[in-house]
């Protein structure tokens, strides 16, 4: 079950970023005078009366533009275009759309171009407009200010809801108003499938992927980066298991992610990692491991999902007894915050070693299921503690005294301790390494959670 996602849109500085800190509670948003500083997407997490909702601030729908200082026609055909792409992906993403407009400005015709576009792009669902749109005047840091809200009725968008993001004024108001207007959230009870994404960076072969494991052209294939524009999701019947295929835009660059669709094209894609039970990371062999290829193993990472490394268009590559064994040694490097993680070389164009994606990917699913008994996990604890003595700190020394797997998916290992303080990150990773040794946890994330004990 996914996490509603709510969208800011508005024209440039109109307060968006501060709206967006002030909601996900840090200042994570880049804040300045100077209308359009909000380039690349944003993402952040909120939270309200316990739910908990993704956040996306974007850069501003600029309807105009200058000459000689001057503002050009709201009605300029080229921003109009720029304004429709990215009100239209916004509502066909965001479970609900947070239109921002400034207090001290009033109405513009920027705000009642955004408006129109809004209007004619929402969907009628059980007899409401879809998503819903909250209107949000902001900048309303006076009394006088505040007062001048109700001039906002003539966009048609319904109640503004004033509000100073600077100050946090009127955003208790807002966010009530927000979770009122979440739809309700049902997971599908029927769907047992396994999931597995198909993540990569743009033109890396994800969907010529999908079409091979499939046996059919299921998705467009092309050579222009950025052609698969929503997640796709194909159901099929493995030796028995039913398993969802989820095959995802691409993820570029934060400096490369155009304004508009390929801004929300992330969205889906970092979605479907969460979907997803394994997700497997698609690269390019010919280009190398580049850095936005650790960045969405993060994102991976950062779920706490499990992940197969597929490199594909190995048939590309010109090879010698050692290209392979040399390749697998520079990811590693690259990828060493996830040495569990299983690594293919496939050719998606030819088929090589194809047939080796989804039975990896079941086994990894099968892996992160995995449940230690109680005396396991204790005989690894007291092993470690013989082989590495925890380190003292201020005087004191870390006491374990027992651990339990307390779940699965990802497996987490509750670990009684005398005082969780006293627990050093480069211990955290010797002990997660024992466990490993132990039972290896395949392409699996494992969770180790420390809580304090008296000693008696």
């Amino acid at each position: 079950m996914s996490k509603p996602v709510v969208a800011l849109v508005g024209r440039p500085n109109v307060g968006k970023s501060t709206i967006f800190n002030r909601l996900v509670g840090e200042p994570l948003a880049i804040v300045d005078d100077t209308p359009g500083t909000t380039r690349d997407r944003l993402f952040g997490q909120g939270e309200w009366l316990n739910v908990v909702f993704d956040l996306i601030d974007t850069g501003g729908i600029d309807p105009s533009s200058t000459k000689q200082g001057e503002p050009l026609s709201v009605g300029s055909a080229d921003f109009i275009e720029q304004i429709r792409t990215q009100a239209q992906i916004a509502i066909q993403d965001a479970d609900v759309v947070l239109f921002i407009v400034d207090a001290i400005s009033g109405v513009t015709p920027a705000d009642q171009e955004v408006a129109q576009i809004l209007r004619r792009n929402q969907k009628i669902v059980d007899g409401k407009p879809y998503p819903p749109v909250l209107l949000v005047v902001n900048k309303a840091d006076s009394e006088r200010y505040r007062n001048q809200a109700p001039q906002f009725f003539e966009l048609g968008m319904g109640d503004p809801y004033p509000i100073s993001a600077l100050h946090g004024t009127g955003t208790g108001d807002l966010l009530d108003a927000l979770l009122t207007a979440f739809p309700e959230q049902v997971e599908d009870e029927d769907d047992d499938s396994i999931k597995i994404a198909i993540v990569g960076k743009p033109n890396v072969g994800k969907s010529s992927l999908l079409n091979r494991l499939v046996g059919q052209e299921r998705s467009i294939v092309s050579d222009i980066p950025g052609t698969t524009r929503d997640s796709v999701d194909t159901h099929i019947d493995v030796n028995g298991l039913p398993v969802t295929l989820i095959d995802t835009a691409g993820i570029r660059r934060r400096g490369k992610i155009e304004p508009g669709v390929e801004k929300y094209s992330v969205v889906r894609s970092l979605r479907a990692i969460e979907r997803a039970d394994v997700s497997l990371l698609v690269l390019d062999a010919t280009a190398g491991i580049t850095a936005q290829d650790t960045h969405i193993a993060g994102f991976i990472l950062e779920a706490m999902k499990s992940a197969v490394v597929i490199v594909n268009k190995w048939d590309a590559v010109t090879k010698d007894s050692f290209t392979m064994q040399s390749y697998t040694e520079h990811l590693r490097r690259e990828l060493n915050f996830m040495p569990y993680v299983p690594v293919l070389f496939i050719s998606a164009k030819t088929g090589q070693r194809v047939d080796q994606v989804l039975p990896t990917a079941l086994h990894v699913q099968e892996e992160r299921l995995a449940r230690l008994t109680t005396s396991q996990i204790n005989r690894i604890l007291q092993e470690a503690k013989e082989a590495h003595s925890p380190t003292t700190k201020s005087g004191r020394s870390l006491n374990i005294f027992y651990g339990t797997q307390v779940r699965s998916d990802p497996p987490t290992f509750l670990i009684y301790v005398n005082d969780p303080k006293l627990v050093h990150f480069t211990y955290t990773r010797f002990l997660e390494n024992r466990f490993r040794q132990s039972y290896p946890f395949t392409g699996t994330p494992i969770r180790l959670v420390f809580k304090g004990r008296r000693d008696k």
